[in-house]
């Protein structure tokens, strides 16, 4: 049986596979302990191999089946470390698998090295919003908390800074698939719709890559979900306090709305009209951080006080502008089929402005917004698909990029509809990163203020 709390100590040697930002991350921190590491690149350049030297590792480039093999074979191999988002169809994996060697994540890293408290999030879509909500409720406590994980800082670069009380970590299911023993203090599944199946080999993989989150909570850990989603419900731990989220007071609901106040537990946390943006979805997001972050350790005050004075991060239902009656709403971040209907029911009616690179996701439940939809501008490698997904609702309409998305978007609307940039799929066909995309679109639509201003 493993020993979970084993570590990977000075002297030993892992394999790491991929050298994105996260594991160059986990590379230093692995360096720095005297571990040796050998480092699998299929897409090596010229920066890979600096890093690779200035670390003082093995840098295997584009290895064929047989020399992944070789590799895994070489030395006795502490452990095997993929970088998040490779796919599991992998050779390495199936490799790893037969060899029956460790795997795992920069999770698993970090709880050797650092026993500060943690509090996780989870799901298809929101983890952003509540990660920073939680980290703000926390910091206006004095519990001096990082967001960490799935963000710009990885945790195992996080656990260096010793200023630190405790980290809220995003958990993407590609940390948490490949985590052998993620054991964090509280823990948020938000949602499940399907994702990622371009990584995943399987919808059942994707989910109990997210179910995970919830495996090794402590005896006094804290489970927190959101109600109203079946897959998430069917994995809320029995045997671990649990709170759920809803938007009303219902039976087994902990948190909810009453009479206007956000409740928590039978205390106020504060009247509704306090949040900066108050859709469904920000309620619930709100309630959610509120039970990580009290668990903890954040108090009723820093809580009220986080909530009164929390800016919502861009590229989520961002209003960028209102031109003749028509608002405009930046949701770059809105990579699935799932966020975009959360958006778009945001609104009475919408122009919806979708497409990208679709993640090997079914488009087709795109249909269940026809109702608020009036019309949509499809763009991007996918635009067949979204056209296919509205085949018996609202007209769509192909646009060239981003600029022809908006001028036609803003033909097809009548005054007091919303011009909602929702894509549903990435945006790698054409941007770096949803943010970019997001950029774009405030460019644009600013561009359009100045035309007809």
């Amino acid at each position: 049986m493993t020993d979970f709390t084993t570590p990977i100590t000075a002297g030993q040697h892992v394999v790491v596979l991929g050298l994105g930002v996260a594991s160059k991350a986990v590379v230093r921190a692995l360096r720095a302990r005297n571990i040796g590491v050998t480092a699998i690149e299929d897409r090596p350049t010229d920066a890979t191999r600096a890093f690779a030297s200035d670390v003082d590792i093995v840098l295997i480039e584009s290895p064929s089946d047989d020399e992944l093999a070789a590799a895994l074979d070489a030395d006795p191999i502490a452990a095997f470390i993929p970088s998040p988002g490779v796919p599991e169809s992998h050779a390495a994996f199936g490799l790893v698998a037969e060899r029956n060697l460790r795997t795992l994540s920069e999770f698993d890293l970090a709880r050797f090295w650092d026993s500060r408290p943690i509090a996780a999030i989870t799901g298809t879509d929101g983890k952003t919003s509540v990660t920073l909500l939680t980290v703000a409720m926390l910091n206006a406590s004095g519990v001096t908390a990082a967001a960490v994980g799935n963000t710009d800082v990885p945790l195992i670069e996080a656990i260096d800074d010793p200023g630190y009380d405790a980290f809220v970590v995003e958990a993407s299911s590609f940390r948490l698939g490949h985590s052998e023993h993620f054991a964090p203090a509280a823990a948020a599944w938000l949602n499940f719709s399907p994702d990622h199946l371009d990584v995943h080999s399987s919808l059942e993989r994707y989910e109990l890559a997210k179910a995970s989150i919830w495996a090794h909570l402590p005896e006094d850990g804290l489970a927190v979900a959101a109600a109203g989603d079946a897959i998430v419900a069917k994995h809320v731990p029995t045997d671990r306090r649990s709170t759920v989220v809803a938007l009303e007071r219902g039976d087994g609901i902990d948190a909810f709305v009453d009479n206007g106040e956000l409740m928590l537990d039978g205390a106020s946390l504060g009247p509704v009209n306090q949040l900066q943006r108050a859709y469904d979805h920000d309620i619930t997001n709100t309630l959610v951080a509120a039970a990580l972050a009290r668990h903890l350790g954040a108090t009723t005050e820093g809580i009220r006080s986080a909530i009164a004075s929390y800016e919502l991060p861009p590229h989520r239902i961002q209003h960028v502008a209102t031109i003749n009656d028509i608002a405009y709403v930046n949701d770059s971040k809105a990579t699935v089929p799932h966020a975009v209907l959360t958006a778009v029911r945001a609104f009475p009616s919408v122009v919806l402005i979708a497409g990208g690179r679709n993640k090997d996701l079914d488009l087709s439940e795109l249909a269940d917004i026809s109702d608020r939809t009036r019309a949509v501008v499809a763009m991007g490698d996918a635009a067949d698909e979204v056209a296919e997904a509205f085949k018996d609702g609202p007209d769509v309409h192909r646009a060239t990029g981003m600029d022809d998305a908006i001028k036609r978007a803003t033909e097809l609307a009548h005054a007091g509809d919303t011009v909602l940039l929702s894509p549903g799929c990435t945006s790698f066909d054409a941007y770096p990163n949803y943010g970019a995309r997001g950029n774009d679109f405030i460019r644009a639509v600013n561009d359009l203020a100045e035309e007809l201003l």
